[in-house]
C-alpha cells in the first residue's frame, strides 16, 4: 500500500503563516494579560479556571515561534538554560510518524550545537547503520539521499525530515572541519549487520591477531551476515546457540587495543542476544524490553566516553523517559539506565500533541506498511487536552520549577498519547513529573513526508 502522506514541508507563504499565528499569539497573550484582561490572581478568575491548573501552566510555559529548522531561534534561550550543563539530553517524540516532532528535533539539535556544545546526534537504530552515516558525515563521500536509503529504509526515520537533518549535519562538517557533528546509532537489530560490517572485526583480527582468525570466523558462521528480519525465522535453540558464539567471539578479542573493533563485536553480541527472543514466551518479552533499553543506554555511554562532547539521544517518549508508561511490559527505560550512567547530566524532554496525523503500522490487520493515520483533539481529562488550553498554540515548560496546582496536576497520571509502530493503541497513563524534566507541547501535527 502506498503511503498517504503530507508534502515534504509547508510552502513559503504556509510557514510564514503558521510562525505569525505562533508569534501573534503569544503577544496577544502578553498583551492581554498587561491590560488585566487576564486576571492577575486566581481569585479574580473564573470559578472552573481556580479549579483547573491551566492558569498555573500558562504562567510558566514559554511559546515556541515554529517547529521548522532555520527559523530564528530567540524562543529556544529558555530552552538551552533549562537544559544547562546536561551531557545527555533525550529529546522523545509521542509518535514515530509526525513531521513536527521531527522537524522539532532538528532545530533543538541545530541550537544545541551552536549554542552550547552539543556534537552527537543518537538514533534509536543499529549500531552499524549508525557508522555509515557517520562516515558519510565525517568524509562527503557518497549522495546524502543513497546513505538514507540504505541506512534507514523501512524505519519510522526514513522520511524526507531525517534528510533534511543530515544535510544540515553535512553542511556544518563541510564548514566546521575542526569541530564536526556526529551521528550515532545507539540500537540493535535492524538493518542488517552486512559482511563489511563484520569484516571491521575479522579484517582487524586477521591483520593484528592472525592465529586467533581461525576461531573468531568459526565462532561467526552462522550468523554473517545478520538481517535481523530473516534472522528471527531461525528457531529459538538455534540463535540461542549463535548468541553464545557471539558472546564467545567477543570475549576472544575483548582485550584487544582497538576499542572500535571491540565495541562492534559488542554490537554483534548485544543483536544477537536480543534476537533470541521469543514472541511466543509472553512471560519473556519485559526482559527482552528491559535488555533492549539498557544496550542503547550503554552505547550511548561508551559513545560518550570515547568520542567525547555532548549527546541528543532521539527516541520515541516511552525509551527517553525516567519512567515507562508501559509497565510491566517495558519495565525499565532508557531514560532510567542513562540517569544510573550520568546522574543529573542526564536530562529527558517528552512530546505531546492534542490532534493530527501520523505514521504508523495497521495493528488491527497485522500490516507491515506505514500508513495515515489522524486523531481529533485529546478527550478532556487526557493530558493533551489540558496542556492543549494554555493560551501559546506550541510551548514547552520546565517541570521540575513547577510549583502550587501546576505541581499538583503534573505529578497526577493522566491519559497520554504514546503512539509507537502500531495503531490504533490506548492512551498511557503518564505522571509528567515523574517522566521527564522538560515537556514540549504542540497544538497540532501532520505526517512525516516519505523520502523522495
Amino acid at each position: 500500500m502506498d503511503l498517504d502522506v503530507e508534502a515534504t514541508a509547508l510552502t513559503a507563504r504556509a510557514r510564514d503563516d503558521r510562525f505569525m499565528k505562533a508569534k501573534t499569539r503569544t503577544v496577544l497573550a502578553a498583551a492581554l494579560a498587561a491590560s488585566f484582561l487576564i486576571p492577575a490572581t486566581a481569585e479574580a478568575a473564573p470559578a472552573d479556571r481556580q479549579r483547573d491548573p491551566v492558569r498555573a501552566l500558562e504562567q510558566m510555559a514559554h511559546p515556541l515561534w515554529s517547529t521548522e529548522p532555520g527559523r530564528p531561534t530567540a524562543d529556544l534561550g529558555a530552552l538551552g538554560a533549562m537544559i544547562g550543563k546536561a551531557k545527555v539530553v533525550g529529546l522523545g517524540e509521542a509518535t514515530h510518524g509526525s513531521h513536527e516532532f521531527f522537524a522539532m528535533k532538528e532545530r533543538v539539535f541545530r541550537y544545541l550545537v551552536e549554542h552550547q556544545g552539543f556534537t552527537t546526534f543518537a538514533l534509536e537504530m543499529s549500531w552499524s547503520a549508525g557508522l555509515k552515516i557517520d562516515e558519510y558525515l565525517q568524509t562527503g563521500v557518497g549522495d546524502v539521499r543513497e546513505v538514507a536509503a540504505k541506512n534507514l529504509a523501512g524505519s519510522p526515520w526514513d522520511r524526507e525530515e531525517f534528510v533534511s537533518l543530515l544535510t544540515w549535519m553535512r553542511a556544518y562538517n563541510r564548514d566546521h572541519p575542526g569541530r564536526t557533528v556526529h551521528f550515532m546509532g545507539d540500537d540493535v537489530g535492524a538493518p542488517a549487520m552486512d559482511d563489511e560490517f563484520f569484516e571491521r572485526v575479522t579484517g582487524y583480527v586477521g591483520r593484528e591477531h592472525p592465529e586467533k582468525l581461525p576461531r573468531l570466523t568459526e565462532l561467526y558462521t552462522g550468523l554473517r551476515p545478520l538481517d535481523a528480519f530473516a534472522y528471527v525465522r531461525k528457531p529459538v535453540a538455534e540463535r540461542r546457540k549463535l548468541a553464545d558464539q557471539a558472546r564467545q567471539a567477543l570475549d576472544l578479542i575483548s582485550g584487544m587495543k582497538d576499542p572500535w573493533v571491540v565495541q562492534n563485536a559488542r554490537s554483534i553480541a548485544q543483536t544477537a542476544e536480543f534476537l533470541t527472543i521469543d514472541p511466543d514466551d509472553k512471560a519473556s518479552l519485559p526482559e527482552f524490553m528491559r535488555l533492549r533499553d539498557r544496550v542503547m543506554a550503554q552505547n550511548v555511554e561508551w559513545w560518550q566516553r570515547q568520542v567525547g562532547g555532548k549527546i541528543l539521544v532521539s527516541a520515541h517518549n516511552n525509551h527517553v523517559a525516567y519512567l515507562s508508561s508501559d509497565y510491566p511490559l517495558h519495565p525499565e527505560t532508557q531514560g532510567s539506565f542513562l540517569r544510573g550512567a550520568f546522574g543529573k547530566d542526564y536530562l529527558p524532554i517528552g512530546f505531546t500533541f492534542d490532534r493530527g496525523s501520523f505514521l504508523s503500522t495497521n495493528q488491527a490487520v497485522g500490516g507491515g506498511n506505514w500508513e495515515k493515520f489522524t486523531v481529533g483533539a485529546a478527550a478532556p481529562g487526557m493530558a493533551e487536552a489540558t496542556l492543549d488550553k494554555v493560551a501559546y498554540e506550541d510551548f514547552y515548560l520546565d517541570v521540575r520549577a513547577a510549583s502550587g496546582k501546576a505541581r499538583a496536576w503534573l505529578e497526577a497520571p493522566h491519559p497520554t498519547r504514546s503512539i509507537g509502530t502500531q495503531f490504533p493503541v490506548e492512551p498511557e497513563n503518564v505522571k509528567l513529573a515523574s517522566a521527564y524534566d522538560i515537556v514540549i507541547h504542540l497544538h497540532d501535527v501532520r505526517a512525516a513526508a516519505q523520502r523522495s
